[in-house]
């Protein structure tokens, strides 16, 4: 999905890449990320944010949720992180990063609640009264006031399936005497998710129905005597989305596969966020006139088609067969009789943190001294340098 554009933007990471590949240094089924160029992706998304006034969380998962570039991130200014889910909260409470939300796709755990609480977040997403009351319990017990954002849900809005929940936003009156009651909660602001979806017909990333709900949202919290600061508008966070942020009255993004410059649009457009993430991979046999790389970082809405392969040098572009879904991708299929041993990149969307793969974050690429600064697992354990 990404190979051409990143031969053409970051042609110095695919060559660091089959570089540590024939070396030896990282083994088949790694992800190279390329920290010069995320950290480049980072501040000129913080410069557009200013301008615009919208605070930005980090989103690690696409990543690996990987401390390191967590921890550059936050020197840059990006300071708090979102985290996907618990365990992602656990994997920046260990590293000592800040939290900026969580809860957003996965509620918390009533019994790691007070845990992260005490850790400190500065917001947590509820999706019902039960966990706005857990909240308010656990805040008066430890004496401090937490702040949330509801995730609201329209009749229209679109939902993937494994992430609904929320508050119906023709039933959230009803609830409103309960929330002013929650005096240890401070109910700061609006949520949806997804917000923007990229549309192949106009290339373009366009609000979605669930915009119109937090709007509607906020104006009935208002009315009804909340003071809400916060509308959190994520997905597909960019700097060509942050101007729709403020424009749709948005005061937080959440960017993470612009760090990578990996969003569907970044596919076809040339957007400031340039490529910063491939997959390395080798070709292990051969069998009935195919070859077989090996796997482990196949993502199923990923895309993957394109595959370079290199000879020691020779280069030639295979197809990568569609995969079954049902089947675990201990390898994937490539046209043609390829050169055993042969270093295969292909770059395409991925979700690191679903993966069994490894995450070599690689300095100095951009500067032509690239340097391994860590081998991590695909959830932000360090393993080796």
């Amino acid at each position: 999905m990404f190979l051409e554009a990143t031969k053409r933007r970051n042609p110095k990471m695919i060559e660091t890449a089959i570089q540590l590949h024939q070396q030896g240094t990282v083994l088949p089924d790694t992800y190279i990320l390329d920290l010069d160029m995320i950290e480049a992706n980072a501040k000129q998304m913080l410069e557009v944010a200013k301008q615009h006034q919208v605070e930005l969380f980090y989103m690690t998962k696409q990543i690996g949720r990987n401390p390191l570039v967590a921890k550059k991130l936050a020197e840059l200014g990006m300071s708090h992180a979102v985290v996907v889910d618990f365990k992602e909260a656990l994997v920046m409470m260990e590293n000592g990063l800040p939290i900026g939300n969580v809860g957003h796709l996965v509620q918390v755990p009533q019994h790691l609640l007070e845990k992260i609480m005490i850790y400190g977040a500065k917001y947590i997403t509820v999706y019902s009264m039960e966990m706005l009351v857990s909240i308010q319990k656990i805040a008066k017990k430890l004496g401090k006031k937490q702040a949330v954002l509801l995730k609201m849900v329209g009749e229209d809005d679109q939902l993937y399936p494994g992430q609904y929940g929320g508050f119906l936003l023709e039933e959230v009156a009803q609830h409103f005497p309960a929330m002013k009651a929650c005096d240890f909660v401070e109910i700061k602001g609006i949520t949806s998710f997804p917000c923007f979806l990229y549309q192949a017909d106009t290339h373009e990333l366009e609000a979605t129905h669930n915009v119109k709900t937090i709007q509607q949202a906020k104006a009935l919290f208002s009315e009804a005597g909340f003071n809400l600061a916060e509308l959190n508008v994520p997905s597909a966070t960019c700097s060509r989305t942050i101007p729709f942020i403020q424009s749709f009255g948005g005061t937080q993004g959440e960017p993470g596969h612009a760090l990578t410059g990996t969003t569907p649009m970044h596919a076809l457009t040339d957007l400031p966020e340039k490529p910063a993430m491939a997959y390395i991979s080798e070709i292990s046999h051969t069998f009935k006139g195919q070859s077989y790389l090996y796997g482990g970082g196949y993502y199923r809405r990923g895309h993957l088609e394109n595959v370079l392969i290199d000879n020691q040098g020779t280069r030639t572009l295979g197809k990568v067969a569609p995969f079954a879904d049902e089947n675990i991708d201990y390898y994937l299929e490539v046209d043609g009789e390829q050169p055993v041993g042969a270093t295969a990149i292909m770059a395409f969307r991925t979700q690191i943190f679903v993966t069994r793969s490894e995450v070599a974050v690689v300095s100095g690429i951009q500067s032509g001294k690239p340097k391994v600064e860590g081998i991590y697992d695909s959830q932000g354990k360090f393993l080796r340098r």
